[in-house]
């Protein structure tokens, strides 16, 4: 476990420095710049082929959409699928910290977004720049009740889900909660998730099982996520690009 109280893959890079500061600048630096993380081409690509033309219906007469950015950090994926803005706007966008505070990029559909992450620095950012309207800040393995309880009541509500690269870090039985929630709703709703190449792959791997058993699939994409840090070359030799494996689910009936 890292100090954040994070479960991680030991043989993974922990970013915990990053994840608790104010601004994005660090991550963008240390993470967009220093190991070319590249993902979120691939995951607005996917997004728009997937998702967005269901959306675009729904939100046609002006109704918004519910969007949940769940294990959220600073809110680059949704700025990549809402706002369809890409790794170099994202890093641009990101080049310091005032500059940060100002989303260079309008939202591509009408949408209240909910960002639920560990960090409670990370969503002040958010909301202050306006990516996400509302924050839930939670460790989501061991929530307090009423936290869990505000959790899958969001779940529960929203139409468009989307957890990037992030579910390797809870438990089974958290993301059984998670998913049961996103569930329960009545009609058509989708989710966008990641899978990471080569960590944790039989965690990856009972995910989907779990996803299988609640929603349809869609489609899926398999893209670069980032380069491997030094640590990670070592621990799996021969490796230079952590590798991502993205899926479209929809919710049933």
């Amino acid at each position: 476990m890292s100090d954040s109280g994070v479960k991680t893959d030991e043989k993974k890079q922990h970013f915990d420095d990053i994840y608790v500061a104010d601004s994005p600048v660090p991550f963008k630096e240390q993470i967009l710049d220093a190991l070319d993380y590249v993902s979120d081409n691939f995951n607005r690509q996917t997004f728009d082929r997937l998702i967005l033309p269901w959306v675009e219906k729904q939100t046609a007469g002006g109704q918004p959409v519910n969007f949940v950015d769940l294990c959220a950090c600073f809110g680059n994926t949704t700025m990549a699928t809402l706002y369809g803005m890409d790794f170099e706007a994202i890093r641009h966008n990101w080049r310091d910290p005032d500059a940060a505070l100002n989303i260079e990029a309008e939202r591509r559909f009408p949408a209240r977004v909910t960002g639920i992450d560990i960090s409670g620095s990370a969503l002040a950012y958010g909301k202050q720049a306006g990516i996400y309207d509302e924050t839930i800040e939670a460790d989501l393995n061991v929530p307090p009740a009423e936290t869990q309880q505000a959790v899958e009541r969001t779940m529960a509500e929203a139409d468009v889900v989307i957890s990037t690269a992030a579910l390797v870090y809870l438990e089974p039985e958290a993301i059984e909660k998670i998913l049961d929630a996103f569930a329960s709703k009545q009609g058509e709703g989708y989710m966008l998730v990641n899978f990471l190449n080569p960590f944790a792959l039989e965690k990856a791997d009972a995910t989907k099982r779990m996803l299988l058993e609640r929603f349809e699939f869609v489609g899926s994409m398999a893209s670069r996520h980032r380069r491997m840090s030094q640590l990670e070359q070592e621990n799996y030799p021969g490796e230079e690009w952590s590798l991502l494996e993205i899926w479209v689910l929809r919710r049933r009936g």
